[in-house]
């Protein structure tokens, strides 16, 4: 009679909550790989999410550098997938001032994780504005930034089939550039974008699952509505559109924001849809945001509810953002405000 080897094994019997937590772990495990694989595939492009909301439209686009009339400085912290262990994590500062009366310098540093990938880098970004109608306040900005990114795979925590450690880390250093164009119209306004121009080095990588093109194309547009100029109320609805030449994938952002002025301060509500461009009423999270401006202080808060599988793991993404304008002066020419 032939035996099977599998019968000779112990039966051992698991209770239904051991293996859910086990199944989960594996789960979340397999997860966390793929989102890894993924990001290094999208080295080079911090994640994008409502940031940009919080009043700090400078970390999407060179071309707002120096459109303040001050020097803004924002701290922002992203915590992505609460619950998750080794989710994405990202910290940014980000600075911008006027030079002159018509030009803007600003500059952004990065720390960024997702699982056992990291990068860090800064970005250094210029902008010169124009004025079209100084009457019909008519600009038209163009920007350019610098990148500078360190990028590299942790494999301190990896093991062979021999249950041998790596060599060396998978590490590359990488340069590349912004370029962009903003036109505003009274209160209306559009900012058109390309990031990562230039072809990725992939020399510390394989070449035949690690794709070279990191750039990705992006638009923002709204108009602010109020009633008339001394009213308190402002409402702001934007869209924020972004493609990936690598892959060919696509997002949006449907915005609202409400702000309240109270003389130099004002007051927000709003929230933002996002949803891939093939499933539009499938979105990827909705977020209530809030914030205010009180004297020269900033404060601003995203909570992002996730609506697809992910829900089951995780409490959500919090998005906070503080900040101060310093230096308050007077430009001779409009486009600066």
């Amino acid at each position: 009679m032939t035996v099977n080897w599998l019968d000779t094994l112990p039966y051992i019997e698991i209770d239904p909550l051991t293996y859910s937590i086990m199944l989960r772990k594996s789960i979340t495990s397999i997860f966390i790989l793929l989102l890894s694989l993924g990001a290094v595939a999208q080295e080079l492009t911090i994640p994008q999410l409502s940031q940009y909301i919080a009043d700090n439209p400078f970390l999407m686009s060179p071309t707002y550098a120096g459109i303040g009339d001050h020097i803004k400085v924002r701290l922002n912290g992203l915590t992505q997938w609460v619950g998750i262990e080794d989710a994405p994590d990202t910290q940014t500062l980000a600075a911008d001032a006027r030079i002159g009366n018509r030009s803007g310098l600003g500059m952004l540093m990065y720390n960024d994780s997702n699982g056992e990938t990291k990068q860090r880098g800064a970005r250094i970004s210029f902008a010169h504005h124009l004025t079209l109608d100084r009457y019909e306040d008519v600009f038209l900005s163009f920007g350019i930034s610098y990148n500078f990114n360190q990028f590299r795979i942790d494999v301190e925590n990896f093991t062979d089939f021999n249950g041998q450690l790596p060599t060396d880390d998978k590490a590359t250093t990488n340069h590349n550039f912004d370029l962009g164009v903003l036109y505003r119209f009274s209160k209306f306004y559009i900012s058109l974008n390309a990031s990562n121009i230039l072809p990725k080095d992939l020399a510390q990588f394989n070449p035949v699952f690690e794709p070279n093109t990191l750039r990705n194309y992006y638009a923002y547009a709204g108009y602010s509505i109020s009633k008339n100029k001394n009213s308190k109320l402002e409402i702001e609805p934007s869209v924020f559109y972004q493609y990936f030449e690598s892959d060919g994938r696509s997002v949006t952002d449907l915005n609202a924001k409400f702000r309240f002025h109270d003389f130099e301060d004002y007051y927000y509500v709003g929230v933002t849809y996002r949803f891939l461009n093939d499933q539009l009423g499938k979105p990827l999270y909705i977020a209530p945001i809030a914030g205010l401006k009180k004297n020269n202080f900033y404060f601003g808060y995203s909570y992002q509810v996730i609506t697809n599988e992910i829900l089951g793991y995780s409490t959500g993404t919090h998005v906070v953002t503080v900040g101060m304008d310093l230096f308050q002066g007077i430009s001779n020419c409009r486009c600066m405000y």
